[in-house]
Protein backbone atom coordinates (compact mmCIF):
# COMPACT_ATOMS: atom_id res chain seq x y z
CA UNK A 1 0.00 0.00 0.00
CA UNK A 2 1.61 3.67 -1.05
CA UNK A 3 2.84 6.01 1.76
CA UNK A 4 0.23 8.82 1.33
CA UNK A 5 2.77 10.88 2.71
CA UNK A 6 5.18 10.65 -0.39
CA UNK A 7 2.33 10.73 -2.82
CA UNK A 8 3.13 13.85 -5.72
CA UNK A 9 2.13 17.18 -4.11
CA UNK A 10 -0.78 18.87 -6.76
CA UNK A 11 -1.07 22.66 -7.00
CA UNK A 12 -4.92 23.49 -6.44
CA UNK A 13 -6.57 25.77 -9.38
CA UNK A 14 -9.98 26.79 -8.17
CA UNK A 15 -12.49 26.85 -11.03
CA UNK A 16 -15.77 28.06 -12.16
CA UNK A 17 -17.80 25.51 -12.30
CA UNK A 18 -20.60 27.06 -14.49
CA UNK A 19 -19.13 27.61 -18.30
CA UNK A 20 -20.61 29.62 -21.16
CA UNK A 21 -23.77 28.17 -21.55
CA UNK A 22 -24.51 26.33 -18.92
CA UNK A 23 -26.80 27.66 -16.40
CA UNK A 24 -26.21 30.22 -13.56
CA UNK A 25 -25.70 28.29 -9.52
CA UNK A 26 -25.65 30.65 -7.43
CA UNK A 27 -26.23 28.14 -4.54
CA UNK A 28 -21.68 28.88 -3.46
CA UNK A 29 -23.53 32.08 -1.82
CA UNK A 30 -24.49 32.30 2.15
CA UNK A 31 -27.44 34.30 2.23
CA UNK A 32 -28.75 34.90 5.83
CA UNK A 33 -32.74 35.79 5.98
CA UNK A 34 -33.70 39.17 5.82
CA UNK A 35 -33.87 41.13 9.88
CA UNK A 36 -31.99 38.07 11.40
CA UNK A 37 -28.62 39.42 11.38
CA UNK A 38 -28.16 41.90 15.16
CA UNK A 39 -26.77 44.98 15.22
CA UNK A 40 -24.50 45.48 17.59
CA UNK A 41 -23.84 48.54 19.70
CA UNK A 42 -21.62 51.42 17.97
CA UNK A 43 -18.82 50.87 20.30
CA UNK A 44 -18.66 47.36 20.71
CA UNK A 45 -15.19 45.37 19.90
CA UNK A 46 -14.53 43.91 16.84
CA UNK A 47 -13.24 40.49 18.87
CA UNK A 48 -16.98 40.32 19.77
CA UNK A 49 -19.00 40.51 16.71
CA UNK A 50 -16.37 38.02 14.20
CA UNK A 51 -19.93 36.37 13.69
CA UNK A 52 -20.87 39.15 10.81
CA UNK A 53 -18.26 38.59 8.19
CA UNK A 54 -19.90 35.67 8.00
CA UNK A 55 -23.55 36.52 7.55
CA UNK A 56 -25.27 38.63 5.63
CA UNK A 57 -26.69 41.86 6.55
CA UNK A 58 -30.24 42.21 4.96
CA UNK A 59 -33.06 44.74 5.34
CA UNK A 60 -35.58 43.92 2.17
CA UNK A 61 -37.19 41.02 2.13
CA UNK A 62 -38.74 38.81 -0.43
CA UNK A 63 -42.28 40.48 0.70
CA UNK A 64 -40.88 43.74 -0.28
CA UNK A 65 -40.98 44.83 3.62
CA UNK A 66 -38.13 46.02 5.80
CA UNK A 67 -37.33 43.93 8.48
CA UNK A 68 -34.85 43.33 11.36
CA UNK A 69 -33.02 45.82 13.78
CA UNK A 70 -30.95 47.21 10.74
CA UNK A 71 -33.90 48.68 9.46
CA UNK A 72 -32.74 52.21 8.96
CA UNK A 73 -36.33 53.79 9.40
CA UNK A 74 -35.67 56.63 7.00
CA UNK A 75 -38.62 58.81 5.63
CA UNK A 76 -40.16 57.58 2.46
CA UNK A 77 -39.60 61.22 0.70
CA UNK A 78 -35.43 60.20 1.60
CA UNK A 79 -36.01 57.03 -0.57
CA UNK A 80 -37.64 58.13 -3.59
CA UNK A 81 -34.70 60.59 -3.95
CA UNK A 82 -32.05 57.69 -3.45
CA UNK A 83 -34.57 55.89 -5.95
CA UNK A 84 -33.89 58.87 -8.70
CA UNK A 85 -30.57 59.16 -7.85
CA UNK A 86 -29.86 55.06 -8.67
CA UNK A 87 -32.32 55.63 -12.28
CA UNK A 88 -30.28 58.41 -13.12
CA UNK A 89 -27.24 56.59 -12.24
CA UNK A 90 -28.08 54.13 -14.66
CA UNK A 91 -29.79 56.02 -17.73
CA UNK A 92 -26.43 58.14 -17.69
CA UNK A 93 -24.54 54.40 -18.26
CA UNK A 94 -27.34 53.58 -20.54
CA UNK A 95 -26.35 56.57 -22.27
CA UNK A 96 -22.72 56.70 -22.65
CA UNK A 97 -22.61 53.16 -23.55
CA UNK A 98 -24.16 53.91 -26.71
CA UNK A 99 -21.66 56.65 -27.47
CA UNK A 100 -18.61 54.28 -26.56
CA UNK A 101 -20.50 52.22 -29.39
CA UNK A 102 -20.66 54.82 -31.49
CA UNK A 103 -17.55 55.98 -31.17
CA UNK A 104 -17.59 58.97 -29.41
CA UNK A 105 -15.85 57.71 -26.46
CA UNK A 106 -12.94 55.35 -26.41
CA UNK A 107 -13.95 53.66 -23.21
CA UNK A 108 -16.58 53.26 -20.34
CA UNK A 109 -17.52 50.87 -17.71
CA UNK A 110 -21.15 50.81 -16.29
CA UNK A 111 -22.10 50.18 -13.00
CA UNK A 112 -25.27 48.05 -13.75
CA UNK A 113 -26.62 46.13 -10.42
CA UNK A 114 -24.12 48.14 -8.02
CA UNK A 115 -25.82 50.96 -7.71
CA UNK A 116 -26.70 51.32 -4.40
CA UNK A 117 -23.75 50.17 -3.18
CA UNK A 118 -21.93 53.48 -3.82
CA UNK A 119 -25.35 55.60 -3.53
CA UNK A 120 -26.55 53.96 0.02
CA UNK A 121 -23.06 55.11 0.93
CA UNK A 122 -22.38 58.65 0.16
CA UNK A 123 -25.82 59.29 1.74
CA UNK A 124 -24.92 58.08 4.71
CA UNK A 125 -21.77 60.53 4.64
CA UNK A 126 -21.62 64.24 5.17
CA UNK A 127 -20.68 66.41 2.14
CA UNK A 128 -16.88 67.31 3.47
CA UNK A 129 -16.22 62.96 4.02
CA UNK A 130 -13.60 62.43 1.34
CA UNK A 131 -14.37 59.83 -1.11
CA UNK A 132 -11.64 57.14 -2.70
CA UNK A 133 -13.61 55.44 -5.66
CA UNK A 134 -12.80 52.98 -8.35
CA UNK A 135 -13.78 53.09 -11.47
CA UNK A 136 -17.77 51.92 -10.82
CA UNK A 137 -18.81 54.71 -8.33
CA UNK A 138 -20.14 57.10 -10.36
CA UNK A 139 -23.39 57.07 -8.17
CA UNK A 140 -21.93 58.72 -5.80
CA UNK A 141 -20.46 61.33 -8.11
CA UNK A 142 -23.78 61.83 -9.09
CA UNK A 143 -25.30 61.84 -5.12
CA UNK A 144 -23.73 64.81 -4.41
CA UNK A 145 -25.21 66.58 -7.43
CA UNK A 146 -22.16 66.61 -9.89
CA UNK A 147 -22.71 68.03 -13.39
CA UNK A 148 -23.77 65.50 -15.83
CA UNK A 149 -22.65 67.37 -18.62
CA UNK A 150 -19.06 67.97 -16.59
CA UNK A 151 -19.36 64.40 -16.36
CA UNK A 152 -19.79 63.33 -19.73
CA UNK A 153 -17.70 66.26 -21.30
CA UNK A 154 -14.71 63.98 -18.87
CA UNK A 155 -15.56 61.33 -20.82
CA UNK A 156 -15.63 62.75 -24.23
CA UNK A 157 -11.98 64.64 -23.31
CA UNK A 158 -13.10 68.05 -24.82
CA UNK A 159 -12.62 71.30 -24.27
CA UNK A 160 -14.63 71.47 -21.24
CA UNK A 161 -13.10 68.23 -19.86
CA UNK A 162 -12.45 69.63 -16.18
CA UNK A 163 -9.81 67.55 -15.85
CA UNK A 164 -8.41 69.27 -19.46
CA UNK A 165 -8.02 65.58 -20.88
CA UNK A 166 -5.44 63.92 -18.40
CA UNK A 167 -7.45 61.12 -17.23
CA UNK A 168 -9.01 58.24 -19.25
CA UNK A 169 -12.66 58.34 -19.74
CA UNK A 170 -14.36 57.67 -16.17
CA UNK A 171 -11.76 58.84 -14.21
CA UNK A 172 -13.46 61.26 -12.74
CA UNK A 173 -12.15 63.49 -9.89
CA UNK A 174 -13.61 66.61 -8.01
CA UNK A 175 -12.07 69.00 -5.07
CA UNK A 176 -15.05 70.59 -4.64
CA UNK A 177 -16.91 67.14 -4.12
CA UNK A 178 -15.05 65.56 -2.29
CA UNK A 179 -14.54 63.13 -4.55
CA UNK A 180 -10.67 61.95 -5.11
CA UNK A 181 -9.37 61.37 -8.50
CA UNK A 182 -10.02 57.22 -9.58
CA UNK A 183 -6.91 55.49 -10.06
CA UNK A 184 -6.41 52.70 -12.48
CA UNK A 185 -3.91 50.98 -10.22
CA UNK A 186 -6.71 48.91 -8.35
CA UNK A 187 -6.16 49.14 -4.19
CA UNK A 188 -4.28 52.17 -4.23
CA UNK A 189 -7.55 53.56 -3.03
CA UNK A 190 -7.48 51.72 -0.02
CA UNK A 191 -4.16 53.08 1.50
CA UNK A 192 -5.06 56.61 0.07
CA UNK A 193 -7.66 56.74 2.06
CA UNK A 194 -6.15 55.40 5.49
CA UNK A 195 -3.50 58.56 4.81
CA UNK A 196 -6.20 60.97 4.52
CA UNK A 197 -8.26 60.01 6.95
CA UNK A 198 -5.09 59.77 9.64
CA UNK A 199 -4.43 63.48 8.43
CA UNK A 200 -7.80 64.64 9.23
CA UNK A 201 -7.60 63.07 12.72
CA UNK A 202 -4.28 64.70 13.35
CA UNK A 203 -5.26 67.64 12.23
CA UNK A 204 -8.46 67.13 14.68
CA UNK A 205 -10.36 68.08 11.59
CA UNK A 206 -14.66 66.55 11.25
CA UNK A 207 -14.39 64.60 8.32
CA UNK A 208 -13.46 60.97 7.22
CA UNK A 209 -13.32 58.87 4.01
CA UNK A 210 -14.61 56.47 2.55
CA UNK A 211 -13.02 53.98 0.04
CA UNK A 212 -14.23 51.65 -2.45
CA UNK A 213 -12.00 48.64 -4.70
CA UNK A 214 -13.06 45.26 -5.80
CA UNK A 215 -12.92 41.65 -4.33
CA UNK A 216 -10.22 41.02 -6.59
CA UNK A 217 -8.19 43.91 -5.32
CA UNK A 218 -8.16 42.93 -2.42
CA UNK A 219 -5.25 39.91 -3.38
CA UNK A 220 -2.83 43.57 -3.56
CA UNK A 221 -0.64 45.07 -1.09
CA UNK A 222 -2.63 47.83 -0.50
CA UNK A 223 -5.36 46.18 1.02
CA UNK A 224 -2.89 44.84 3.77
CA UNK A 225 -1.35 47.85 4.21
CA UNK A 226 -4.10 49.99 4.75
CA UNK A 227 -5.20 47.26 7.11
CA UNK A 228 -2.62 47.41 9.43
CA UNK A 229 -2.09 51.47 9.58
CA UNK A 230 -5.71 51.47 9.43
CA UNK A 231 -5.79 49.07 12.84
CA UNK A 232 -2.88 50.41 14.43
CA UNK A 233 -3.98 54.09 14.28
CA UNK A 234 -7.47 53.69 14.01
CA UNK A 235 -7.94 55.29 11.53
CA UNK A 236 -11.47 57.04 10.78
CA UNK A 237 -12.38 55.00 7.57
CA UNK A 238 -14.57 53.10 6.04
CA UNK A 239 -13.21 50.24 3.80
CA UNK A 240 -15.50 48.95 1.36
CA UNK A 241 -14.69 45.95 -0.62
CA UNK A 242 -17.44 45.65 -3.60
CA UNK A 243 -17.66 41.61 -4.38
CA UNK A 244 -19.21 41.68 -7.55
CA UNK A 245 -18.51 37.95 -8.04
CA UNK A 246 -16.20 39.03 -10.88
CA UNK A 247 -12.47 40.64 -11.57
CA UNK A 248 -12.94 41.53 -15.60
CA UNK A 249 -13.01 37.73 -16.44
CA UNK A 250 -12.03 36.18 -13.28
CA UNK A 251 -14.41 34.80 -10.95
CA UNK A 252 -14.17 36.13 -6.80
CA UNK A 253 -12.49 32.33 -5.82
CA UNK A 254 -9.11 33.07 -7.72
CA UNK A 255 -9.34 35.61 -4.87
CA UNK A 256 -10.13 33.09 -2.24
CA UNK A 257 -13.19 34.33 -1.99
CA UNK A 258 -14.78 30.44 -2.20
CA UNK A 259 -12.70 29.86 0.96
CA UNK A 260 -13.66 32.43 3.18
CA UNK A 261 -15.87 35.61 2.94
CA UNK A 262 -13.85 38.49 2.44
CA UNK A 263 -15.24 40.80 5.07
CA UNK A 264 -12.94 37.97 7.49
CA UNK A 265 -10.26 39.39 6.38
CA UNK A 266 -10.32 42.16 8.75
CA UNK A 267 -10.19 39.74 11.84
CA UNK A 268 -6.55 39.37 11.87
CA UNK A 269 -6.23 42.88 12.04
CA UNK A 270 -8.66 43.49 14.70
CA UNK A 271 -11.05 45.81 12.37
CA UNK A 272 -15.10 45.17 12.65
CA UNK A 273 -16.06 43.27 9.83
CA UNK A 274 -19.66 43.74 8.44
CA UNK A 275 -21.00 41.71 5.03
CA UNK A 276 -23.51 42.99 3.43
CA UNK A 277 -26.66 42.33 0.99
CA UNK A 278 -25.31 45.13 -1.71
CA UNK A 279 -28.41 45.69 -3.81
CA UNK A 280 -30.21 46.35 -0.30
CA UNK A 281 -30.57 49.94 -0.39
CA UNK A 282 -31.81 50.00 2.86
CA UNK A 283 -28.88 47.54 4.07
CA UNK A 284 -26.28 49.08 2.52
CA UNK A 285 -27.17 52.54 3.90
CA UNK A 286 -27.95 50.98 7.55
CA UNK A 287 -24.60 49.46 7.13
CA UNK A 288 -22.25 52.39 6.35
CA UNK A 289 -24.07 54.98 8.88
CA UNK A 290 -23.33 52.24 11.99
CA UNK A 291 -19.24 52.52 10.37
CA UNK A 292 -19.50 56.29 9.47
CA UNK A 293 -20.79 56.76 13.19
CA UNK A 294 -18.24 54.57 14.61
CA UNK A 295 -15.03 56.58 12.89
CA UNK A 296 -16.66 59.52 13.96
CA UNK A 297 -16.57 58.55 17.52
CA UNK A 298 -12.77 57.94 17.24
CA UNK A 299 -13.77 53.96 17.31
CA UNK A 300 -11.23 52.96 14.27
CA UNK A 301 -11.89 51.66 10.92
CA UNK A 302 -14.34 49.16 9.71
CA UNK A 303 -14.20 46.87 6.53
CA UNK A 304 -17.45 46.53 4.68
CA UNK A 305 -17.72 43.30 2.07
CA UNK A 306 -20.92 44.54 -0.25
CA UNK A 307 -21.90 41.44 -1.93
CA UNK A 308 -23.37 42.18 -5.43
CA UNK A 309 -23.42 41.18 -9.03
CA UNK A 310 -21.86 43.50 -11.92
CA UNK A 311 -24.91 42.89 -14.12
CA UNK A 312 -23.22 44.32 -17.12
CA UNK A 313 -19.65 43.88 -18.79
CA UNK A 314 -16.66 44.69 -16.58
CA UNK A 315 -15.63 47.57 -19.89
CA UNK A 316 -16.65 48.42 -23.25
CA UNK A 317 -13.51 45.92 -24.21
CA UNK A 318 -14.98 42.92 -22.76
CA UNK A 319 -17.62 40.03 -23.65
CA UNK A 320 -18.91 38.46 -20.87
CA UNK A 321 -20.91 36.04 -22.91
CA UNK A 322 -17.10 34.25 -23.18
CA UNK A 323 -16.96 33.26 -19.29
CA UNK A 324 -19.87 33.83 -17.46
CA UNK A 325 -22.91 30.94 -17.74
CA UNK A 326 -26.00 32.05 -19.36
CA UNK A 327 -29.15 33.83 -17.52
CA UNK A 328 -26.46 34.46 -14.54
CA UNK A 329 -27.81 38.47 -15.01
CA UNK A 330 -31.49 36.94 -14.05
CA UNK A 331 -30.54 34.10 -11.64
CA UNK A 332 -28.72 36.54 -8.99
CA UNK A 333 -30.63 35.74 -5.86
CA UNK A 334 -30.26 38.99 -4.60
CA UNK A 335 -32.46 41.02 -7.40
CA UNK A 336 -31.84 44.47 -9.07
CA UNK A 337 -31.64 47.18 -6.39
CA UNK A 338 -33.50 49.70 -8.06
CA UNK A 339 -36.39 47.43 -8.96
CA UNK A 340 -36.11 46.18 -4.88
CA UNK A 341 -36.42 49.76 -3.80
CA UNK A 342 -39.41 51.19 -6.26
CA UNK A 343 -40.74 47.40 -4.83
CA UNK A 344 -40.62 48.80 -1.65
CA UNK A 345 -41.96 52.29 -1.96
CA UNK A 346 -44.56 50.87 -3.67
CA UNK A 347 -45.55 47.96 -0.81
CA UNK A 348 -45.71 50.60 2.05
CA UNK A 349 -47.91 53.35 -0.12
CA UNK A 350 -45.34 55.71 -0.81
CA UNK A 351 -44.72 55.19 -4.57
CA UNK A 352 -47.03 53.24 -7.97
CA UNK A 353 -46.44 51.77 -11.03
CA UNK A 354 -46.75 55.32 -12.62
CA UNK A 355 -44.28 56.83 -10.66
CA UNK A 356 -41.77 54.60 -12.06
CA UNK A 357 -42.31 55.30 -15.42
CA UNK A 358 -42.44 59.14 -15.18
CA UNK A 359 -39.12 58.97 -12.87
CA UNK A 360 -37.70 56.73 -15.58
CA UNK A 361 -39.03 59.18 -18.77
CA UNK A 362 -37.41 61.72 -16.76
CA UNK A 363 -34.22 60.29 -15.71
CA UNK A 364 -33.78 59.77 -19.73
CA UNK A 365 -35.16 63.38 -20.11
CA UNK A 366 -32.26 64.73 -17.48
CA UNK A 367 -29.80 62.39 -19.47
CA UNK A 368 -30.16 63.38 -23.13
CA UNK A 369 -30.34 67.13 -22.72
CA UNK A 370 -26.80 66.71 -20.86
CA UNK A 371 -25.82 64.46 -23.17
CA UNK A 372 -26.60 66.72 -26.24
CA UNK A 373 -24.84 69.90 -24.64
CA UNK A 374 -21.77 67.68 -23.77
CA UNK A 375 -21.85 66.33 -27.26
CA UNK A 376 -22.19 69.79 -28.85
CA UNK A 377 -18.80 70.51 -27.35
CA UNK A 378 -16.93 67.90 -28.97
CA UNK A 379 -16.46 64.20 -28.91
CA UNK A 380 -13.81 61.34 -30.14
CA UNK A 381 -12.15 63.23 -32.91
CA UNK A 382 -14.52 65.68 -33.72
CA UNK A 383 -15.35 69.33 -32.02
CA UNK A 384 -12.79 71.52 -29.43
CA UNK A 385 -10.25 69.77 -27.64
CA UNK A 386 -8.26 71.17 -24.67
CA UNK A 387 -6.39 73.73 -25.09
CA UNK A 388 -2.68 72.15 -25.22
CA UNK A 389 -1.12 75.21 -23.41
CA UNK A 390 -2.95 73.19 -19.98
CA UNK A 391 -0.45 70.40 -20.34
CA UNK A 392 2.33 72.55 -17.73
CA UNK A 393 -0.66 73.59 -15.46
CA UNK A 394 -1.78 72.04 -12.35
CA UNK A 395 1.80 69.33 -12.30
CA UNK A 396 3.05 71.85 -9.66
CA UNK A 397 2.62 74.58 -7.48
CA UNK A 398 5.13 76.58 -8.49
CA UNK A 399 6.40 76.13 -12.05
CA UNK A 400 9.80 74.91 -12.35
CA UNK A 401 11.75 76.52 -14.27
CA UNK A 402 12.46 73.80 -17.23
CA UNK A 403 9.21 73.47 -17.62
CA UNK A 404 8.66 77.01 -18.03
CA UNK A 405 11.15 77.32 -21.04
CA UNK A 406 9.34 74.07 -22.37
CA UNK A 407 6.39 76.23 -22.21
CA UNK A 408 7.86 79.39 -24.07
CA UNK A 409 9.81 76.59 -26.45
CA UNK A 410 6.23 75.64 -27.65
CA UNK A 411 5.03 79.09 -27.86
CA UNK A 412 2.33 79.09 -24.96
Amino acid sequence: MPDETDLPLELYIPQWLEQPGTPADFSYLELSEPGAVRRPPIDEHASTMRELAFSLIRVLGDDDQAHGPWDPVLPPKDLVEALRVMVVTRAYDDRMFRAQRQGKTSFYMKCAGEEAVAIGQTHALRPGDMVFPSYRQQGALIARNYPLVDMMCQVFSNARDPLKGRQLPVMYSSREHAFFSISGNLGTQFSQAVGWAMASAFKNGRDIASAWIGEGATAEGDFHYALTLASVYRAPVVLNVVNNQWAISTFQGIANGSEVTFAARAIGYGVPALRVDGNDYLAVYAASRWAVDRARRNLGPTLIEFVTYRAASHSTSDDPTRYRPTGDVEAWPLGDPIHRLSAHLTKIGAWSEADQTRLDAEARALVTAAYKEAEAVGVLGEGNRPDPATMFEDVFKDMPPHLRRQREEAGF
